[in-house]
Order: C-alpha cells, then structure tokens, then sequence
C-alpha cells in the first residue's frame, strides 16, 4: 500500500509545475473543436478530475492549479472562436508557440535527473546494508571431521574433574537448588537460552524409621541392609537405611511363609505353583536376567502378597563389594504417576494413585538373604561361586513391615538451547540427570552432569567464534529420574506434539562411568553404523574399548520416553565391569548408596569421563551438522530379520514382509541416500525430504501394548543374549504359564503390523522421491 501511495503523491505533485494557463493557450492553437466536442473529451475530464482531487486532498506542497482559462465558456460561440477575434491573436500566441517545446524538454529532464538520483541513493543504501549484514547460515566454516576434532579436543579430564567437584563441594541441597546451580553453571559457558522448568509430582518417599524384617521362628528382627534392629535413633535415621525401599510400593504388614521362586520366571513359578499354594505368600526374588517390573506382574498375578528382593553376589562383578548393602529400586513405570499419560501442570487431574502394585517390596542385602535361606556367610568354594537358594525342607515364617510417605514435591527440569541455523525446527536432545535423593544414590548425577557440561564448554568455544550447528542441541538435565524418570516424562508429555514432529535423536548420559572395565556401546539399529565409527575414532583408552560390540538392547535412563512413546533414534555410550554371570543384566535397575569417593576410585585420572564426552560429543555433533541425517535405514532391516532368524515361529506372512522390508530399504539406501551425501547432488528441498523419513524410520516399530517392564520399541531386545523380539518372547512364555495361545497371536499381530507399516513407509518415501524427479523433468 506504501508503494502505490508514493507513486500517487508524484503524480499528483507533477502537475502543477508545468501545466499553467499559458500553456493551455498556446496548445489551444493547434486544436479544432467547439465546446460541445470539448466537454465530451476523455483527456479533458481526467484532467479535472486529479485537479479535483488534488483540492480535496490537501496534502500536496505544489502551487494550487488556475483552472479559470480553460472553464467552458458562457458565449454561444466556442472558445476557439473567441481566440479568432482577438486583434492581437496571431502575434501574441506564436510568439508564445516554442515555450510549449521548452517545457516538454525540462519535464522531461527533470524526470530523467530525479529517477538517476533515485537510483543511486538505492544503490547507496543497499551498499551500506549489505555491508552491516550478517553472512548467510550457508557461508560459515564447512562441518567436516577436522571441525570435529577442534572442537572435541577442548575437552579435558581435568576440566572434567573440576566440575565434578564443583557440583559436590556444597552441602547437599534439594532438586530444585542443585538444578539452579547447573542452570548457572551453562549460562556462564555462554549458552544464552537456558530454562528451568518445574512439575508438581507426587513422590514415595521412605518413612521416619527404616522398614523392618522379622523371623517369627527366633523373634530376630533385620534391617534391609541384615543389621539386627536396635534403639539407636541414629542407626534408624541412618540414610543408608531410609532409602533401602521400594518406591510406590504397597504399604503395612504381612506376616506369611517364605517361598524362594529364584529369579521369578515362568518356569521358576510353574515348578513352584506345582507344589505349593503361594496366595499371599511372601516371595524371596533375585533381582536380574529380566525386568524387574515384568517379574512382580507376574507374582502379582501369581497371588503372591509380598517380595523380598536381593541380588545373587554370583551375579555382581567380582571387582564391587555390595554384599551387604540393600537398595533402593522404583516401581514406577514412567512418569509421574498422579498423571498417567499427559503432563503435571497445573490444573491438570490429579489422580489417586498411591500404590502402584498390590505386593508389599522389600530390598535387602544378600548377607540378610543368606539368614533367611539359613546359608553360612561365605558362599564361595575356591574358584566357583554357589548361588543362594533355600532348603527345600523346613518353613520360614517372617512379618514384613513397609512404611513411606507418598507427597507432591517439586521436581525441576534445567532445558538449555543452541539454535541451529539452517534447521531450527529439528532437535538433536543430549540429556544427563541430576538426582532427588538428598545425600543417598552415590555421585553418578554428578559425573553425568560433568559430562554433559564439559561437552558444553568445548562446543560453546567454537560457537563464541562464529560457528553454529545446522540443527538445534537442546541440552538436559532431568530432576526425578530415581522415581521412574519423572522429569522427562513430564516434559515430554508437556511438549508431545512439537517434539513428534522435530526430535531428531537422542543421546543419552545415563550413568556414564559405572564400572572401568569395557565400554557399552548401545544404539537403535539406525545408528548402529554412526557409533561403530565414533568409537573407532574417539576411544582413548584403547585396551578397554577395543571394538565393542554396538548392540540394540533395554537400557536404563531417561531415554526411556523418547524411545518407546516417540520412536526416537537413540545411543549412549558408558563403561561397564563384565558380567559375570548370563543372569546379570538388569541389575542396573538397583540404586546402591555408594560413597563420593567411589567415582574417583572407578577413574582417578578422569580419562573414561572424557572418553565418554568425546564419544558423546561426537556424535551429537555429526547428528546436528550433517547435510544428510548420518542413520542407516538398511540396519533397521537387518535387525529386523536376525529377529526372526531360527524362530520356531514359521510364518510365511511375517518372513515375507521381513524380506521386502529389506528390498525396499536397500533400494532406498542405494538410490537415495548415496546421491544425497553427494554435494554436487545434493538440492535443498530434496535433502529435507529425505531427512523427513529419516528422521521417522523407528516410529513404526512402536506396538500398542507391551508387558510391564518390557519395551513398546521391538526394535531393541532384552539383553545382548537374547536376538528375537521380546514380545514374542514373553508371549510365548505367557503361553506356558496360562496354556493359552491367544498372547502370542496378539503379539504376532503386533509384529506384522509393525513391519507393514515400515515397509508402507519406505516404499511411500521411494515413490514421493519419484513423483518429484519426474515433475521436475
């Protein structure tokens, strides 16, 4: 509007200079019409009419107009005739006539001179403003490997160290300060948008004295951790003790018989339940070889009324002395549980969700466990560990009482972003979490944090000199993960829709350094390939991570939402003792209260804390600046088909679409991704394209259901010896207990529709690459 508003003021202004009364005359020579001819003419009517206008306006800074000459005349006879009569008519107007000729010439000079000025003065301007202007996202230092290698070589074990101390110096605060204290700590690294964001949740928190075990037989009363009870209130405040507990547990007292059901399997309860009526017994369980939550759904249904929960010293690394330690362990699946499903904020419905299982839990000790099996205290025959198991003769009576407090505290989230240039709406997430457990759970937070915020230092380094990743990095540090990873299941759910749509990966900092023996790869099969690579350029300590195996397996960790609610690729790296036995995975799920020093004594010099930030950093790096999302899509087919591989399963339906689930991500591979990583090939439009189905290749292998415990994502199996999905698995353990096949049809309806679905997806993301190609041809 702006535009033709100039454009009408000039016109209006261009009038006046040059059309005055003389001028009307001397035209008025050459014209042969009367007045009836005149007044009909269109020239002459436009002509009064912007005259017209140009009054009423008021706004033009032109001398008005004399109109009077050229207003029709009151004579009979036109105004030509009039002129005629003049004596002086011939000699006055031709001595007038060239003026005419003179005032086309300058008009039309000073219309050349305004436009040339016009022009150079945009010419000026545009000199100027390009000049302040920033360069174009495309102009900046190319990502490559060496980029890479100047970021990550900022990262140093001690930078590391000093954080680590720094986060422990202080006294212990709550959630709320401890997160504070980060969000200062990445402001003042130069990360300019960084948040803290806080739910109200309901937490299960241990009572005013410890929970207690009593043997009815002897009277003798236990604590978890197998100390005999006593009056020392200071033993009974003791953290150690509080914190020995099952969160969301039922609560009060159960007195009944004892039945070890070992590590609570299908086979395990079918051999007891052929024997023994276990309705509101009280189950001595190992915790180990399959989730801990999928085991108490089955005792649950099982009749069982309590669960007294160890683990096996044969299943710990010889290297840890945990014997005689309780723990602590969450019953939460995810979340906050006083609102399943959508997030804590307010106004949302509260509801009443105290217990969240019918069995009284216990943790305790393994020294406690062997009082209770009657079992000397060393278990260990020279080279050979014996596995705790009870007599089969005699029956232990023991009285079970569980005493917490459930309560809304506040739990706080720190979220920190670095904008990326070229795709802003794509989020490349690294998370670490900080812990709620005031002085109990060890300082894994706190090398998770260090990790997360050297990473952070080096990147903003680079980032303080120009530099800028194509995608955003959004950086976290989760409050509430002890309890069921509360923290980022509620901002998750908080932002569902917008983090469906622009979650790229998720890198998780889960515990980094809980052992020092062998790195743990872990990868969904997209980027399988991506942390192989790293690994082989990155890893330091070469001895003790020479090749490691990337597998697919269930981790622990808040990476938990992002890959079974969103489908989203995920990876993280950590260092692990070996197991020792096949029954040792999931042990993990319990929390031990280890000392602040147990940190340093796992890495003294900090080399495997920077290993880990490298190996992090790499990755998110790559992520967050390839032109082309660095996934495999053929990898994902792979799994799928190893999956089904010596299945006594035989469906032809299912092993079909495995087949053309391969086909079709080869071709996709082969046709797609190669030209893409070619920057002579690589246009715009059809790189975000291809990043679009990149980005979603998982989302399909989300099922409905899955049992408690166990993942909706089938494309990661329980542990590295199991390579079939896990829902098939439990089913068919499900159809032994219950001698029903209708779970495993359901399941393996699951299954077929999840490979459907990716292979629908590939094959649309083929054809839209096709109908592209030939509209452009």
């Amino acid at each position: 509007m702006s535009y033709h508003k100039v454009n009408a003021d000039q016109r209006a202004q261009g009038h006046s200079p040059y059309l005055d009364s003389d001028d009307l005359q001397a035209t008025a020579l050459d014209l042969e019409w009367d007045m009836e001819k005149e007044l009909e003419e269109p020239g002459f009517d436009h002509f009064r009419l912007d005259g017209a206008i140009q009054r009423h306006l008021g706004h033009s800074q032109s001398p008005d107009l004399d109109l009077e000459p050229i207003q029709p005349s009151s004579s009979p006879k036109g105004r030509f005739q009039r002129l005629q009569e003049d004596p002086d008519y011939v000699s006055h107007y031709m001595r007038q006539t060239p003026k005419s000729n003179r005032c086309s010439f300058f008009q039309i000079l000073k219309v050349f001179c305004t436009a040339l000025i016009v022009f150079i003065f945009g010419i000026v301007i545009g000199y100027y403003a390009r000049k302040k202007c920033p360069s174009p996202p495309t102009s900046q230092e190319p990502n490559n490997p060496h980029l890479y290698h100047e970021i990550l070589k900022e990262i140093k074990a001690e930078n590391i160290q000093q954080i680590y101390r720094d986060l422990l110096r202080s006294p212990r605060e709550d959630d709320v300060d401890i997160a504070m204290k980060i969000l200062v700590q990445w402001t003042s690294q130069g990360l300019e948008d960084v948040r803290l964001v806080n739910y109200s949740v309901l937490l299960d928190l241990p009572g005013s004295s410890s929970n207690t075990i009593t043997l009815k037989n002897s009277g003798e009363c236990f604590y978890p951790s197998g100390q005999r009870c006593n009056r020392d209130t200071k033993m009974l405040h003791s953290q150690d003790l509080l914190y020995s507990y099952a969160a969301y547990s039922a609560k009060g007292a159960l007195e009944a018989e004892l039945v070890d059901v070992q590590y609570g399997t299908v086979e395990d309860l079918i051999r007891i339940q052929a024997t023994t009526n276990v309705t509101k017994k009280i189950a001595l369980l190992k915790l180990g070889q399959s989730p801990l939550l999928y085991k108490l759904s089955l005792l649950e249904d099982a009749g069982f009324g309590g669960v007294l929960l160890y683990i096996d010293p044969c299943d710990l690394p010889k290297t840890t002395d945990l014997a005689d330690k309780a723990f602590m362990v969450s019953l939460n699946s995810g979340g906050d549980p006083s609102t399943p499903g959508y997030a804590s904020i307010d106004g949302s419905y509260r509801q009443n969700r105290l217990n969240l299982t019918t069995l009284l839990v216990q943790p305790i000790s393994a020294v406690l466990a062997k009082k209770l099996v009657s079992l000397p205290e060393d278990t260990v025959q020279k080279d050979r560990c014996i596995p705790l198991q009870m007599p089969a003769t005699g029956k232990k009576i023991i009285s079970l009482n569980i005493q917490s407090v459930t309560t809304y505290k506040t739990i706080s989230n720190v979220i920190g972003y670095l904008k990326g240039t070229v795709f802003p709406d794509r989020y490349v997430i690294i998370g670490s979490h900080h812990s709620s457990l005031n002085t109990y759970g060890g300082q894994e937070w706190a090398s998770s944090t260090a990790v997360i915020t050297a990473f952070l230092q080096a990147l903003m380094l680079k980032v303080k000199k120009g530099w800028t990743p194509d995608r955003t990095i959004v950086f976290c540090s989760w409050g509430g993960t002890s309890f069921g990873n509360i923290g980022s299941y509620e901002w998750a759910e908080d932002l569902k829709r917008v983090l469906q749509r622009n979650v790229v990966a998720y890198i998780s900092l889960h515990n980094p350094v809980r052992g020092n023996t062998t790195l743990h790869p872990v990868a969904s099969p997209s980027l399988q390939q991506l942390a192989a690579e790293s690994q082989s350029s990155n890893c330091v300590e070469k001895t003790r991570c020479p090749g490691s195996n990337v597998s697919s397996v269930q981790i622990q960790g808040d990476s938990d939402y992002f890959i079974n609610h969103l489908g989203v690729p995920a990876m993280q790296f950590s260092y692990e003792d070996i197991k020792t036995s096949e029954n040792s995975s999931f042990l993990s799920e319990a929390l031990f209260p280890v000392h602040t020093t147990k940190t340093e004594e796992l890495d003294p010099s900090f080399s495997l804390h920077k290993t880990i930030a490298k190996l992090t950093g790499q990755v998110t790096l790559q992520i967050a600046s390839e032109p082309v999302l660095p996934f495999n899509a053929l990898d994902i087919a792979l799994e799928v088909q190893n999956s089904l591989k010596g299945d006594d399963i035989d469906i032809p339906q299912l092993l079909a679409l495995a087949s053309q689930l391969r086909d079709t991500a080869e071709l996709f591979q082969s046709d797609e991704m190669r030209p893409a990583n070619d920057p002579k090939e690589r246009a715009p439009i059809r790189v975000r394209m291809l990043n679009d189905v990149l980005q979603s290749l998982e989302k399909s292998f989300l099922v409905h259901r899955a049992p408690p415990g166990l993942y909706r994502n089938i494309l990661y199996r329980l542990d590295e010896r199991t390579s079939r999905f896990s829902v098939l698995l439990e089913a068919r353990e499900h159809c032994k207990l219950h001698l029903s096949n209708e779970t495993m049809q359901a399941a393996l309806s699951e299954v077929l529709n999840s490979i459907s679905s990716a292979q629908v997806y590939f094959k649309a993301g083929l054809d839209v690459f096709e109908s592209t190609l030939a509209g452009k041809k």
